[in-house]
This record gives C-alpha cells, structure tokens and sequence, in this order.
C-alpha cells in the first residue's frame, strides 16, 4: 500500500523547512575554518536559503490541498504545519541577511568617504 501525496508532502516540507533554517547558520559557521572564505561570502547562501523556504512553502500548500480533498483525512497536518513555519523562519532568517549585507554596505560606503 502506497502512501497518500499529501503525507508524502508534509515530509517534505518539514524536512525542507529544517535545511532553509539551517542554510545560513551553517553558512556562517563555515566561515570559521575557512581563511578564503569570509563572512561577507556566506551572504551566497541567501537566495539558497529563501528557495528552500518557498519550497517548505509549496510543499506545505500541497499536503494541505490533498488533506483537504480527502476530507481532512491522510495525516501529516502537523508536519505540514511545522514544515510551513520553518519555511517562513527561513525565508524570515534571508531576509534579516540581506538588512546585514545592506546595513554593511552602507557602513564601508560611508567608511571610504
């Protein structure tokens, strides 16, 4: 017996919302043991980490959609429900990135006038 899209799907998302909130940290972290590799260079893992969050996203959307057409049942509602808040603290964590890199920019801009 086959498992329901939409279990298949709550999975997903959950498992994808954890790598989009774990994008940039790990990014950051990476930079420790690395003399190539500065923190200005983990801003590269932004846009990783806001695919990742619309994907928990989508994935979440979906698994709701099929619980819904099995009238509420399948399971994975809560996996879905985790899945899509860890898609939006991903997608959140990117955005408050790209303020730092910002914030940076405008500082060594105003630092070299």
């Amino acid at each position: 017996m086959t498992r329901p899209t939409g279990i298949r799907s709550a999975r997903g998302s959950l498992l994808v919302g954890l790598a989009s909130v774990a994008t940039l940290p790990a990014a950051v972290y990476a930079t420790r043991f690395s003399d190539a590799y500065d923190l200005l260079h983990a801003g590269f893992a932004i846009p990783v980490a806001v695919a990742l969050g619309a994907l928990a996203l989508v994935l979440a959307a979906r698994s709701r959609r099929q619980r819904a057409l099995r009238l509420g049942r399948g399971g994975g509602e809560t996996a879905a429900r985790v899945g899509r808040l860890l898609g939006m603290l991903g997608i959140a964590l990117a955005a408050a990135g790209v303020v730092s890199l910002v914030v940076y920019g405008l500082l060594e801009y105003a630092g070299t006038r």
